[in-house]
């Protein structure tokens, strides 16, 4: 539990899924874990329960992403949050997780619903990154949780898939421009995980789970756990020599 003591991390989306895997990870690692949500209180809240249940420290931070102002307004609850964890308001870790994790397909996709999953999957991460920069300490870690989709076609959801190829070249860049502070940033790819998100095609349904089964190489559906470990190996000192990478957590899909 003592992997990441005296650090601070900020996951957004932080009250489900994957995010929330994350969150717990981080916070039985040692970290202090900010719990970014946007709406479900009750489920933020339970989070960071559990974080402090099994002896960590949690806080929840809610701000609705995907408006102008929203990174401002993320970081000035993280900012009223911190008090009494880290005096000096910096952060050490910031996992850009929360995303809309679907899109209309090209024939039915609208301009309002493309500029809000471009708002939230890649505008949000962008300026959330941007100030929270003189907060965020040398040495930290940067994570982007991108998709598989990066490299496997999927064109019924192609307005997603460019909001994560998107977040990629972020990545990218910004582990060029971090690099002098010794800031590492990477990305995550996960494939189909059973959450929340998928579970209304997912769970029950034996034929969808065959054919999400059988994507990967592995041979079965992801879990948010199997995601939140390669987190916490990137956010980790062990990975201090990764940086501007995409880490495939597919379970080798689409090989």
């Amino acid at each position: 539990m003592d992997r990441l003591i005296d650090k601070v991390a900020l996951v957004t989306g932080g009250s489900r899924g994957i995010g929330r895997a994350i969150a717990e990870r981080l916070g039985r690692d040692g970290a202090v874990v900010a719990v970014g949500y946007a709406q479900n209180e009750p489920a933020a809240t339970e989070v960071v329960r559990r974080i402090t249940t099994a002896g960590g420290r949690a806080f929840p931070v809610r701000t609705e992403l995907g408006t102008h102002g929203d990174a401002a307004a993320l970081w000035a609850a993280f900012d009223q949050g911190i008090t009494g964890y880290a005096p000096d308001g910096g952060v050490d870790i910031i996992v850009n997780n929360a995303a809309i994790g679907r899109s209309s397909n090209l024939e039915a996709l609208t301009e309002a619903e493309f500029d809000r999953v471009f708002a939230v999957n890649v505008r949000a991460p962008f300026f959330i990154v941007q100030q929270g920069l003189k907060r965020l300490r040398d040495n930290g870690r940067i994570v982007n949780v991108s998709s598989g989709v990066g490299r496997i076609a999927m064109p019924e959801i192609s307005a997603y898939c460019a909001t994560k190829g998107a977040l990629d070249n972020f990545t990218l860049n910004l582990a060029k421009e971090l690099g002098p502070r010794g800031i590492t940033v990477n990305s995550v790819a996960p494939g189909i995980v059973d959450t929340d998100t998928n579970a209304g095609w997912l769970r029950g349904n034996p034929e969808a789970e065959a054919y999400a089964a059988g994507l990967a190489a592995l041979g079965r559906i992801g879990r948010p756990e199997d995601i939140a470990d390669v987190v916490a190996f990137l956010v980790s000192d062990d990975a201090r020599w990764v940086t501007g990478r995409v880490i495939d957590a597919t379970g080798g899909a689409a090989l």
